[in-house]
């Protein structure tokens, strides 16, 4: 708490009432808030027959936005076009699955996380060779553009996986089920909202073996936009609201979900 209140505290003194660092504009002076998703992750964030958005992560953006007193829509986006989203000023957030790293924040400015996940394996049902990470050393794995998760693989543990590219995890789910791979690896929410859509088709091995922190971003800078951002995801879960929102979309799942505020990793560059 102490921390939280020091970021506070300098936040105000850096950037006046409402503006972000060096006097950029602010998510706190918009009326209305336009925030990326994706269009192709079942549970966390769809683009339905209408052309609206459904899942987790369009909830959470909607309920943010409603604690900052502004109205909300949504525009899609790829895990590579994240960073251009904000850049281009197409869009004031991004809440899509972004894990926070450090190579991240030097573009944008990352509230939250909203949720800690677990990265984990989706192999097709019955396939019993990929029991754990280790099992994918010389397996077809997918590389959805734009993403983090597989060089955590084959960077971070050195596993000489085998790595087939694909523009988004929707694809890789489609490679994995033609055969095309033998596996998919990224955060479990991605993986459970798979399998719960296309019940029998999919498992989750269930051997989680990173964490990857989903953060809420914003334009570079906007540290008193991140500041209440991040009051408004303590609100959700001390109301309940994460807890329920979770539940709503992946209690079917077999996950354990988290009911706890996850540690915010600061708003200060």
């Amino acid at each position: 708490m102490r921390k939280l209140v020091s970021s506070v505290t300098a936040a105000l003194l850096l950037s006046g009432c409402g503006g972000g660092l060096g006097g950029a504009q602010s998510i706190l002076d918009k009326e209305e808030l336009v925030v990326a998703v994706k269009p192709d992750q079942p549970g966390l964030a769809e683009r339905t027959r209408d052309g609206s958005f459904q899942g987790f992560d369009v909830d959470v953006a909607a309920y943010i936005a409603a604690r900052l007193g502004k109205k909300v829509s949504f525009v899609a986006t790829t895990s590579e076009g994240r960073e251009a989203k904000l850049r281009d000023g197409v869009a004031d957030m991004v809440v899509a699955t972004y894990s926070i790293s450090p190579e991240r924040k030097e573009q944008v400015t990352f509230a939250g996380p909203y949720y800690v996940s677990n990265q984990d394996i989706l192999v097709r049902a019955g396939y019993t060779r990929i029991r754990n990470v280790r099992d994918l050393k010389g397996r077809r794995l997918c590389e959805a553009q734009g993403s983090i998760s597989t060089s955590r693989i084959v960077e971070g543990r050195q596993i000489a996986a085998v790595l087939v590219p694909a523009k988004s995890y929707g694809e890789c789910v489609d490679l994995l089920r033609s055969g095309a791979v033998d596996a998919v690896s990224t955060g479990d929410l991605i993986l459970a909202g798979f399998a719960a859509r296309e019940r029998g088709a999919f498992t989750v091995v269930n051997a989680p073996f990173t964490v990857e922190r989903y953060g809420v971003a914003l334009p570079l800078g906007d540290v008193a936009g991140c500041e209440e951002v991040n009051r408004a995801i303590t609100a959700m879960y001390q109301d309940g609201t994460a807890a329920t929102l979770l539940d709503k979309w992946f209690g079917a799942s077999g996950l354990r979900l988290p009911a706890f505020v996850p540690e915010f990793e600061g708003c200060m560059p």
